[in-house]
């Protein structure tokens, strides 16, 4: 069968409300074999991280007010997809069937004669109500729950929605941007038996680390909400339940980075512990990669067995490297009886874990997580000795300087390679542009150059944005680059990361 003629699949996934974790299992093994991502916006940049790093990413631009490609678009694009033989993650924010167009798009892929799987997603109208603290059914107050649509103008509601019905019900009302049309809403409850001092709601950006609940009662909530200046998205909830907030309400804003929006520029796949040490302390992390790893190089396998029986010390600078040089070795045939006689050297302690994890304990390791230190740490044990360095191609050259000065005889093993990623330059600008960061995190000289080719320079777009770095090197290759750099950590732990941003933002 021609290539163009095979019929793919296509995934229809409901992302969620907002928070990662709200991603079913489900959902993340669709991610993880797609070829293509077809989403409307990226809810959590952290499912990033779920798919493969050479998937296609096609941003179709929906959400509120900007709606760039249209849905009829949106349909034809799936199908073609499809008949190119693609696996296919159609990834929408909630759940693909509850006002989510995703019946239209399953429609759409049947009439083409394209294979597609629903997988529901959790939905704002439950999570949403439930992260801020009110049940949307509860004994004594609400039976039941009823779940609009107030994306639509009152004309087209005409003949859809039987308020009647809704205002007799003694329901919990929930609606789905409703934002634009809220005192609309409010007044179709109120003209239809609500009472105006009914307990209502809205929550904005709901399951995020920006989540802001306004509450009030159904007279007055459209002007209370105005009054905030309240924006998409947001869940408008009205009925008694809402009066349970007050006791029900679980998230701590005491917490130290809550509502900061910071920036991890690690390389997809390595952002998950930084990200969720952010959060911890009530940030919201955005997983952005501004590089992508390739590996491991290709290597000749005796050329590889060379390399290694001249070897006294085998010293690796980060965990990119063990994990590529155990590649290169598991596709030698060997594996780590090969190296029985060496001994080990990492530049930190997030390098010596991923040694652990092969089962190999570093013989040394600086103080100071710096390759400068390492070479420090060396001098008075390898001369005489052959050193073998099995790092990224094209490293700077100034370990190798230090431990050649020392007396060693040293030989270079590239094992992978660093490459920048600007597959979502767009949005990165776009965030940048509105003000939407409040931190940006750097972990190497080459995040930075990733993050500065995605803005094409633009350095005036993080006026305003903390700069964190890890380690001097980082530091002073960003200040040279013409960044300001606010805090530095001393050495490349995630924990010396975090209180180095919790610190910069308690001067606040």
């Amino acid at each position: 069968m021609l290539a163009e003629e095979r019929k793919g699949l296509v995934y229809l996934v409901g992302a969620g409300p907002g928070d990662p974790g709200l991603l079913t299992l489900r959902g993340r093994q669709c991610l993880e074999q797609a070829e293509v991502v077809v989403y409307d916006r990226l809810l959590a940049p952290e499912l990033l991280d779920y798919a493969p790093p050479e998937a296609e990413w096609i941003d179709v631009g929906k959400e509120s007010g900007n709606h760039r490609v249209t849905q009829a678009e949106i349909d034809r694009l799936l199908v073609r997809l499809g008949r190119a033989g693609k696996r296919v993650v159609r990834l929408k924010g909630g759940d693909p069937f509850l006002f989510g167009r995703g019946g239209e798009e399953a429609l759409a892929l049947a009439a083409a004669g394209i294979p597609f799987v629903v997988v529901p997603g959790v939905s704002s109208a439950l999570a949403v109500p439930a992260y801020a603290g009110i049940p949307v059914t509860h004994r004594g107050l609400a039976g039941g729950v009823t779940v609009l649509t107030g994306h639509e103008t009152d004309a087209k509601h005409e003949g859809q929605i039987d308020w009647a019905q809704v205002g007799r019900s003694g329901e919990t009302v929930v609606t789905l941007m409703g934002v634009a049309n809220l005192r609309w809403i409010a007044g179709r409850l109120l003209a239809n038996g609500l009472s105006p001092e009914t307990p209502a709601a809205v929550i904005e950006n709901g399951t995020t680390l920006r989540q802001r609940a306004i509450r009030g009662r159904l007279g007055e909530i459209a002007d209370v909400a105005t009054g905030a200046g309240v924006k998409p998205p947001a869940v408008f909830i009205v009925g008694a339940v809402v009066g349970l907030a007050d006791r029900l309400e679980w998230r701590s804003a005491a917490q130290p980075l809550r509502g900061r929006r910071i920036l991890v520029t690690r390389p997809q796949g390595q952002a998950a512990e930084l990200a969720e040490a952010i959060r911890a302390q009530g940030g919201e992390p955005l997983a952005f990669p501004t590089i992508r790893i390739e590996g491991p190089l290709p290597v000749d396998p005796d050329f590889l067995r060379d390399r290694l029986n001249c070897a006294d010390w085998l010293v690796f600078t980060s965990r990119n490297g063990v994990e590529h040089f155990f590649n290169q070795l598991y596709q030698a045939g060997l594996d780590a009886r090969a190296l029985y006689w060496l001994k080990f050297a990492v530049i930190g302690r997030t390098t010596g874990a991923a040694l652990r994890e092969r089962g190999i304990v570093a013989d040394q390791m600086p103080p100071v997580y710096t390759a400068a230190e390492l070479g420090k740490t060396l001098s008075s044990h390898v001369s005489g000795q052959s050193v073998l360095l099995a790092r990224v191609a094209d490293a700077p050259p100034e370990l190798a300087a230090a431990l050649r000065q020392s007396g060693a005889a040293v030989a270079e093993l590239p094992v992978y390679r660093v490459e920048p990623d600007t597959r979502h330059a767009e949005w990165l600008r776009e965030q940048l542009k509105q003000r939407r960061l409040d931190a940006i995190t750097f972990t190497s000289p080459s995040t930075v150059r990733g993050l500065l080719g995605n803005i094409e320079g633009q350095l005036q777009w993080l006026a305003g944005v903390k700069i964190i770095c890890i380690g001097p090197v980082t530091a002073e290759y960003a200040r040279a680059a013409g960044l300001t750099v606010h805090a530095t950590a001393a050495n490349s732990g995630v924990r010396e990361m975090v209180d180095c941003l919790v610190a910069e933002f308690r001067k606040d």
